[in-house]
Protein backbone atom coordinates (compact mmCIF):
# COMPACT_ATOMS: atom_id res chain seq x y z
CA UNK A 1 0.00 0.00 0.00
CA UNK A 2 1.44 3.32 -1.38
CA UNK A 3 1.94 6.19 1.07
CA UNK A 4 1.01 4.82 4.29
CA UNK A 5 3.46 6.74 6.01
CA UNK A 6 3.99 9.84 4.04
CA UNK A 7 1.64 11.94 2.27
CA UNK A 8 0.96 11.92 -1.35
CA UNK A 9 2.86 13.98 -3.67
CA UNK A 10 0.07 15.60 -5.19
CA UNK A 11 2.39 18.20 -6.86
CA UNK A 12 4.84 16.03 -7.86
CA UNK A 13 2.00 13.87 -9.35
CA UNK A 14 1.10 17.02 -11.29
CA UNK A 15 4.01 17.91 -12.70
CA UNK A 16 4.97 14.42 -13.77
CA UNK A 17 1.19 14.29 -15.79
CA UNK A 18 2.44 17.86 -17.16
CA UNK A 19 5.52 16.61 -18.34
CA UNK A 20 4.13 13.07 -20.15
CA UNK A 21 1.69 15.51 -21.97
CA UNK A 22 -1.77 13.97 -20.66
CA UNK A 23 -2.54 17.12 -18.70
CA UNK A 24 -4.08 18.68 -22.06
CA UNK A 25 -6.75 15.36 -23.00
CA UNK A 26 -7.39 14.85 -19.07
CA UNK A 27 -8.60 18.92 -19.31
CA UNK A 28 -10.51 18.03 -22.31
CA UNK A 29 -12.24 15.14 -21.00
CA UNK A 30 -13.63 17.23 -17.84
CA UNK A 31 -14.66 20.35 -20.79
CA UNK A 32 -16.53 17.57 -22.38
CA UNK A 33 -18.14 16.25 -19.05
CA UNK A 34 -19.18 20.09 -17.51
CA UNK A 35 -20.80 20.56 -20.93
CA UNK A 36 -22.85 17.54 -20.90
CA UNK A 37 -23.75 18.46 -17.70
CA UNK A 38 -24.08 22.22 -18.54
CA UNK A 39 -26.94 20.91 -21.28
CA UNK A 40 -28.61 18.84 -19.04
CA UNK A 41 -27.89 15.49 -20.22
CA UNK A 42 -28.02 12.62 -17.27
CA UNK A 43 -25.10 10.72 -17.66
CA UNK A 44 -25.31 8.29 -14.66
CA UNK A 45 -23.83 5.25 -14.90
CA UNK A 46 -22.34 6.29 -18.76
CA UNK A 47 -19.24 7.24 -19.73
CA UNK A 48 -18.35 10.37 -22.06
CA UNK A 49 -17.18 8.95 -24.85
CA UNK A 50 -15.40 11.17 -27.81
CA UNK A 51 -16.38 10.12 -31.62
CA UNK A 52 -12.58 10.39 -32.29
CA UNK A 53 -10.38 8.97 -29.32
CA UNK A 54 -8.13 11.69 -28.07
CA UNK A 55 -5.46 9.42 -28.26
CA UNK A 56 -6.28 9.72 -32.20
CA UNK A 57 -5.95 13.25 -32.37
CA UNK A 58 -9.89 14.12 -31.46
CA UNK A 59 -10.91 16.92 -29.47
CA UNK A 60 -14.59 18.32 -28.35
CA UNK A 61 -15.08 19.20 -31.71
CA UNK A 62 -15.47 15.84 -32.94
CA UNK A 63 -18.16 15.12 -31.23
CA UNK A 64 -19.29 13.26 -27.92
CA UNK A 65 -21.33 10.33 -27.21
CA UNK A 66 -22.58 8.58 -24.12
CA UNK A 67 -21.52 5.19 -23.59
CA UNK A 68 -21.68 2.37 -20.96
CA UNK A 69 -18.28 2.09 -19.87
CA UNK A 70 -17.35 -1.30 -20.64
CA UNK A 71 -18.09 -0.14 -23.85
CA UNK A 72 -16.25 2.84 -23.70
CA UNK A 73 -12.88 1.38 -21.89
CA UNK A 74 -12.32 -1.23 -24.19
CA UNK A 75 -10.68 -1.14 -27.80
CA UNK A 76 -9.68 -3.50 -30.33
CA UNK A 77 -5.70 -3.50 -29.68
CA UNK A 78 -2.41 -3.95 -31.91
CA UNK A 79 -0.14 -6.88 -30.72
CA UNK A 80 2.15 -3.79 -29.23
CA UNK A 81 -1.11 -2.94 -27.01
CA UNK A 82 -1.44 0.17 -28.71
CA UNK A 83 -5.92 1.23 -30.05
CA UNK A 84 -6.35 0.17 -33.60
Amino acid sequence: MPYTKSPRPYKKEYAKQIERGEHEDRMERQRARRKLDKDGVPRKGKDVAHVKALSKGGSNKDGLRLESPSKNRSFKRKPSGAMK
